[in-house]
């Protein structure tokens, strides 16, 4: 999953009939001859990285052996999916700058609160995934609901990003869907069954940059198009009034905006249970930390990858705005456009052959990025804490590399079923959203209060999640579904289930706690804040005493450079 996404109120399945009658994009062989450069390419990582796997930590973490920029890179990138892309496009079109709270607030300081809080618990137990860090802090019964939790969850969401894919390609390209989901399954397959981890890694390093060279030119023909930002702001003030180039115009409490929130459920819903809920818990990113070489290189990994994640909203954000300039009805019946069309049409409209190639293929790449961290994702969590735990237990290290591109492959199925059932859903981005606040925020709160609190209980891990994920699930499809609290819209409704689960987590566990025998003392050793192990006493290496390989200094650097650019935004 990537950020969470506040969607558009038109859904890419609404869309894609406009898409293809209207944006089938002028491609020719030099476009195809690209595309199919970077899927040999995509194919000879997954060969090369083969012969590095020997052993299964080999093919789920890397054997720990990457280094910080590598995992940095590959840390943003899997989040910047394509469902990503078109989305915050999609919300700039729709709703102007609000699209920045998404990054500034909604992943900064959740990532750089991962990077120092957090990362020295991961990476200092050992552990090989989030789920066994619950095993360690609580006991099996919360290991194995989290596990099963995390492993549905995964499948979910790679499947959207195989269905966005398919109808993006259906209407840019003309390939039927099935044909669209079926290829790109096959080389996620390929490649991460080929040389697991790895191999998804150093993809996601070629696929940040093949991303980025698909967005700059959209970003920078896009502002020469509409006379620059300042001809830009100008146009759209007088469409749509000042508040759409601003960040916080019309959030107070008890304004009306479309977003159907205010800065009080933003900073609380947003910012904080989702973002963190996300950025913290969910092993899809945790995965790429977890890879690096030592505690100093995990815990750098989300700091490096937070200062690209600052500036890629100016490249997601702009061409939703321009769209929104040079269609002034978009979203409407007249415009013939939906706001999802917004990174297409600005493709077929501005970019030469050749460069339409790099931007497909871009799009092609962060569709593959964001399935291939929910697969990689996917594998290590049922090998290593379903099956190898409480199926099959204590068999030979080369059973479990086998297994485990047994389920990669299984995994990349069921992802194509589950692509087919994201079909059914009338908006793709609200059903992404209603996902994390159901499988995500549960998760965050049990691990925040085990982190910091001793006295939580053996038991409440369990009961906490469980109370989460339902409370979550109750408040979206009962209250809000069936009407019985007026909630403006689906992402209201997501940002309010967020903090029901989060509360009523943290009540359970609280509860749970009074009436149930706390873990020995002995046993929380490196699980909570204060304590220490051995294997979190790591002792720096030579060199790590410069500036940019201190994971404070590049944290506060982060957050206070994002703070920085939303004065612009601001007034």
């Amino acid at each position: 999953m990537q950020t969470p996404t506040y969607a558009p109120k038109h859904a890419l399945a609404q869309a894609h009939v406009d898409l293809s009658a209207g944006l089938r994009l002028p491609t020719n062989g030099l476009d195809y001859a690209i595309l199919a450069i970077y899927f040999v390419v995509v194919l000879g990582i997954g060969f090369a990285a083969r012969r590095s796997v020997k052993t299964s930590l080999d093919f789920f973490l890397s054997g720990r052996s990457l280094p910080a920029w590598i995992t940095g890179l590959a840390f943003v990138s899997a989040n910047l999916a394509a469902t990503e892309i078109l989305g915050m496009a999609a919300n700039s079109a729709q709703y102007g700058a609000y699209t920045v709270h998404w990054y500034w607030i909604g992943a900064i300081p959740a990532m750089v609160f991962l990077g120092l809080v957090m990362m020295p618990f991961y990476y200092g137990s050992k552990v090989r995934s989030v789920p066994e860090f619950l095993l360690l802090r609580f006991d099996r019964w919360a290991h194995l609901l989290s596990s099963v939790l995390f492993a549905f969850a995964a499948v979910l969401i790679a499947g959207v990003n195989l269905y966005a894919l398919a109808i993006v390609v259906e209407a840019l390209l003309g390939w039927p869907q099935w044909v669209a989901i079926v290829v790109a399954g096959f080389f996620v397959l390929a490649y991460i069954t080929l040389g697991g981890l790895s191999s998804a890694i150093y993809n996601e390093v070629l696929q940040f940059f093949v991303i980025l060279a698909a967005l700059i030119p959209i970003t920078v023909l896009g502002l020469k198009k509409v006379g620059g930002w300042s001809g830009l702001t100008d146009k759209l003030t007088v469409l749509h009034g000042p508040d759409f180039v601003t960040a916080w115009g019309g959030t107070g409490i008890g304004s009306a905006n479309p977003l159907g929130a205010n800065w009080l459920t933003i900073v609380l819903g947003l910012g904080f249970v989702l973002s963190f809920g996300y950025w913290t818990t969910n092993f899809a990113e945790v995965q790429r930390a977890l890879s690096a070489k030592n505690l100093s290189a995990a815990q750098r990994t989300p700091l490096i990858a937070a200062y690209p994640k600052i500036f890629i909203v100016f490249l997601v954000m702009i061409p939703g705005l321009v769209t929104a300039a040079l269609v002034p009805k978009i979203g409407s019946s007249g415009s013939g456009l939906q706001y999802n069309d917004a990174i297409p049409y600005l493709m077929q409209e501005l970019l030469p052959n050749g460069v339409l190639g790099i931007a497909v293929t871009g799009l092609l790449a962060a569709f593959m990025a964001g399935m291939a961290a929910n697969i990689s994702s996917f594998n290590t969590v049922f090998t290593n804490d379903i099956w190898s735990k409480y199926v099959v237990r204590h068999r030979e290290d080369e059973y479990y590399v086998r297994f485990g591109r047994l389920i990669t492959a299984i995994g990349v199925m069921a992802s194509i079923g589950t692509a087919f059932l994201a079909s059914s859903f009338s908006n793709i981005m609200a059903y992404l959203q209603t996902l994390f606040s159901f499988f995500n925020v549960p998760m965050f709160v049990v691990f925040i209060v085990g982190m910091f609190w001793k006295r939580a209980s053996a038991k409440a891990g369990f009961w906490g999640l469980l109370a989460g994920t339902v409370t979550a699930m109750v408040n979206y499809f009962v209250i809000y579904k069936e009407g019985i609290i007026g909630i403006p819209s689906d992402q209201g409704a997501n940002f309010v289930s967020a903090i029901a689960g989060f509360a009523a987590g943290a009540v359970v566990m609280f509860i749970v706690s009074l009436f149930t025998a706390p873990k020995p003392a002995e046993d929380l050793e490196g699980l909570v804040y204060g304590t220490r192990s051995p294997g979190m006493a790591e002792p720096a290496a030579a060199g790590d005493d410069a500036w940019y390989r201190r994971p404070v200094l590049l944290g506060w650097g982060a957050v206070i450079l994002a703070a920085a650019c939303y004065i612009p935004f601001s007034f």
